[in-house]
């Protein structure tokens, strides 16, 4: 017979197994990073950086002000602790996982399922792509820029040029990775051989649903409790791939089957998942965070609607256009649109909105995350615009920090 838990179970188990129910340390070193990104899995990468490109934030949600420099040499660095590829969309994770992802490279090579654009342009360009494997082999790393190959970009697949769509096709099915990223951010591309650690280069294969188990335990273990399609969302995997993987775990009794109240689905619960009596955290999430990026989950789990309105026009968005939810302890209370003014050192507060449930402590720890966040990224004050339903009190509330702390 499962067990039932309620739905302020279920909360406190995610937040649990996503870092939430730990005090941040005084001081986050590089084992504090490690640590978080092991416990995700697996960080998404975005390129929009008009707070900060999203990787960083969720270490900072759960850390508070670490050394930015730290990801980047863990990334990017002379001896990077993670790789690139694509595994729950771009994302960066530990080396201990890079043979879990081969399988991928192999359905990508093969064209199977999603990746049937990439095996084609593979065939059809087999002696250009020849050409670019060839040029880096000779010339060491390389970006797109550099390159000059092929012909330029003419709009489908991202207006890209011929060299950046075979360069990515190349990284895809694992010829080609990341051998760092530019302060541009842009990808320079390098061979396996040279760019992976020996250990990792000469760690086995393993068998396609071995791989597949992992990662889904990866997941279930970051998760702590979750459906079907959520443990299936992490990776991304194949949907018959998931079916058969998660009840492999469940026979096994590595996921023990639960129901939770208020859940239209059967969920799963990892064995050693934590079950505290509360939480109590305060951090602002990035859209791109493991805790609310599968937006059917976070309505689930949190009974907030959370969408990207990035690539929605002005005058149609509701709350802005890079917006951060605000948990508060196990809530999440508010969502605030966040602009990084560089130049004059402001971290601008566009619009603030609350939840129904948001309380008189709402403001006044949401104010102390944007003076933490604002400070972390250099930023010399936090200006609060007056548009949203909590605007007024957020203001309110940065002003009277403010003053406390002159």
């Amino acid at each position: 017979m499962s067990e039932t838990l309620s739905a302020l179970q279920a909360r406190r188990i995610a937040l649990a197994a996503q870092g939430f129910a730990e005090r941040r340390p005084d001081a986050p070193g590089r084992r504090h990073l490690m640590k978080t990104i092991e416990r995700l899995g697996v960080l998404q990468i975005d390129s929009v950086n008009v707070v900060s490109r999203t990787h960083y934030l969720p270490l900072f949600s759960r850390l508070g002000a670490y050394p930015r420099p730290l990801l980047e040499e863990l990334a990017w660095g002379k001896r990077p602790a993670l790789y690139e590829y694509w595994m729950h969309e771009a994302s960066l994770a530990p080396w201990s996982t890079q043979a879990l992802m081969r399988w991928r490279m192999e359905d990508a090579a093969e064209g199977v399922g999603i990746w049937k654009g990439v095996a084609r342009f593979l065939r059809s360009h087999a002696d250009f792509i020849d050409k670019v494997r060839g040029l880096i082999e000779e010339r060491g790393p390389m970006s797109a820029g550099e390159l000059e190959l092929g012909a330029k970009g003419e709009g489908g697949w991202w207006g890209w040029s011929e060299d950046k769509r075979a360069l990515e096709c190349l990284f895809w099915t694992g010829q080609l990775t990341t051998a760092t990223r530019r302060s541009t951010f842009e990808r320079v591309y390098g061979l396996p051989d040279k760019v992976h650690p020996k250990a990792v280069r000469e760690t086995p294969t393993p068998p396609r649903d071995e791989a597949q188990r992992q990662l889904i335990r990866i997941a279930a273990r970051a998760m702590g409790v979750a459906t079907e399609r959520d443990l299936r969302d992490y990776f991304r995997m194949p949907v018959a791939d998931a079916k058969a993987r998660i009840a492999e775990l469940a026979q096994a009794g590595e996921l023990l089957p639960v129901k939770v109240k208020g859940w239209d689905q059967p969920a799963w619960l990892d064995p050693a998942a934590r079950k505290p009596r509360k939480i109590v955290a305060s951090a602002l999430l990035s859209p791109f965070d493991n805790l609310i990026w599968f937006r059917e989950r976070t309505e689930r789990m949190f009974g907030v609607k959370v969408r990207l309105e990035i690539y929605t026009p002005a005058h149609k968005r509701t709350h802005g256009y890079y917006v951060l939810p605000y948990l508060q302890g196990e809530a999440i209370t508010a969502r605030v649109d966040l602009k990084a003014e560089r130049k004059a050192g402001v971290l601008v507060v566009q619009s603030a909105h609350a939840e129904p449930w948001a309380d008189a402590a709402t403001a006044p720890g949401l104010a102390a995350e944007l003076k933490l966040m604002a400070g972390w990224l250099g930023l010399e004050r936090v200006r609060v615009e007056p548009k949203g339903d909590l605007a007024g009190a957020l203001a309110a509330a940065v002003e009277e920090r403010a003053l406390a702390e002159a």
